[in-house]
Parts: C-alpha cells; structure tokens; sequence
C-alpha cells in the first residue's frame, strides 16, 4: 500500500512491537509527528522538556523493561542535544535506536538553517547509524537499525532521515518482526557472515563441559556480576549459581541490583572476609 515515508517510520515501530516513545518535536521531524498523532492509541509518546532529558529517558526504558528504546528528535540543535544520551547508551550497551529527521536534500551541505551532520558527529558512539536519502530504503533502514540495537551487545543506533523523505510517497509492504533476519537489509547483512553476531547466539554443550571442568578444579573462584546479568534478566539463575559455587561475588557499576549487596557472598557485605 502507499504511504508517506513518516507513515512508513511509524508503521516499521508498531512492527518492532513499539508502544513508547520519548521525544520533543521540531520543525525537519513534523511530519512523523504528525503521522504519529494519529496512532496515540497504540503508541504513547512522552514529551520532555529538553532532547536530553528524551534520550536518557529512552534509554532508562531499554533497561528496566529489556526492550529498544526510542527516542525522536528534530535537526540541528535537537539532534546535538541528545549526544550524551546516546554516548551513555553506548558505553553502558543499552539498546535505543534515535531517530532525528534533516533539511532537505538539496540543503544538505550548504549549512542550512538548524542543518547538522549528526551522522559525523554521532559515529564515535553509536553502534552504526544511517542517513536516510531514499524513500525506497527507508522501512528496510529502520529493521536494520532495530536488529542492530538488539542484537550482540545491544548499544545506540541512530537514523538520520531527510524530511523530503518523510514526505515522498511509497509501497510498503508489512514484514513480521520474526522475518525480518531473513529478509531486506538485515538478511543481506546476516547472510553476509556466517558468525554474524546479529543471529542469537546458541548454547555450546562442549564448552559448557568445559567450564564446569573448570569450575571444579579451581581453588579460590570468584564471580562478577555484570551487565549481562542484569540485562539477560538472568538474577535468580545467578544467585543460585552462586550459590551453588559457593563463591564471593563482586558486583559491578551496571551489576547493580542483580545480586542484593547485603547478600553473604556479596563482597560489599561487612561480614564477608574480601570486605576486611
């Protein structure tokens, strides 16, 4: 069916399983601000009062219910404004995709009004990110980065689409969430390396062998608790295991909140001999 490329944006979000978005509007991102109005029913937006306050909104989303985060922003100085927010969910691998709307292509480059190349500017900490020119490449874009985010160690990937092109019309054709590894730009990519880190990762029984081998013939073992713990949603599995090892557990900054620091083999407890 035709849409319009700000239909299509919001349309790829509803088939991410989207129903929250963090953001604050402007002019170059109008139109999808628009589109998006008229699916309030089905995803809820929060207006900050600032970019930054959007972006770390988003990503606190990401980590407290283990899904993407999505955060909107408008050219220039909205995009700028969330490069903290971005660099902060990069470093602490949260996954949020920022979507962030430009003048028009034939402004590009000629230092417009509220014109920024947040795709320079944003390279260093962001896992990819993606200049959207092309009407035709926009739905295949969005799966792309969403799979990105996710996918591996999760972290902040961020689309920058023209707003010609959230104007410009176009089929689109809906792909279930489950088929988009095979399909489009993000098949290509996965079919591209057999070891993609994109495809979800498979339990070696060899090398779990392995490790309970090793387990066993260590004499002082010790256990750390991180971002993975928490982001795996895997706290009771990791207690037990401590549990179960019987070893002291020392717990990261993104640890935080896996293993109960009053916990006996917390190295933070007072009564645990690492703490002396």
């Amino acid at each position: 069916m035709e849409m319009t490329g700000a239909q299509v944006v919001v349309e790829c979000l509803l088939e991410q399983g989207v129903d929250t978005v963090f953001g604050y509007p402007g002019g170059t991102i109008l139109n999808i601000y628009d589109e998006l109005y008229k699916y309030q029913d089905k995803i809820t937006h929060y207006l900050t009062a600032h970019e930054q306050g959007a972006a770390h909104a988003a990503d606190g989303y990401a980590r407290s219910t283990g899904k993407v985060g999505v955060c909107l922003a408008t050219s220039g100085p909205g995009a700028t404004n969330l490069t903290t927010g971005i660099a902060t969910a990069y470093m602490d691998s949260s996954p949020v995709v920022f979507i962030c709307c430009n003048v028009g292509q034939k402004m590009l480059g000629k230092d417009a009004f509220q014109e920024v190349d947040i795709t320079g500017i944003s390279m260093p900490i962001t896992k990819t990110n993606y200049l959207v020119r092309d009407v035709d490449k926009l739905a295949d874009t969005v799966r792309e980065a969403f799979g990105i985010a996710r996918s591996g160690r999760p972290g902040p990937v961020l689309i920058d689409i023209t707003k010609d092109v959230t104007a410009a019309k176009v089929d689109y054709e809906p792909i279930p969430q489950e088929s988009h590894s095979r399909t489009g730009a993000l098949g290509k990519l996965i079919r591209r390396s057999s070891t993609s880190s994109l495809l979800r990762p498979e339990p070696d029984q060899k090398d779990i062998d392995i490790l309970v081998d090793m387990i066993k013939e260590s004499k002082k073992p010790m256990l750390i608790c991180g971002g993975g713990v928490t982001r795996s949603r895997a706290h009771e599995e990791f207690r037990e295991f401590a549990r179960k090892v019987d070893a002291p557990v020392a717990i990261t900054l993104m640890g935080g909140g896996a293993m109960d620091g009053a916990d006996p083999l917390a190295c933070t407890d007072p009564r645990h001999p690492t703490a002396e």
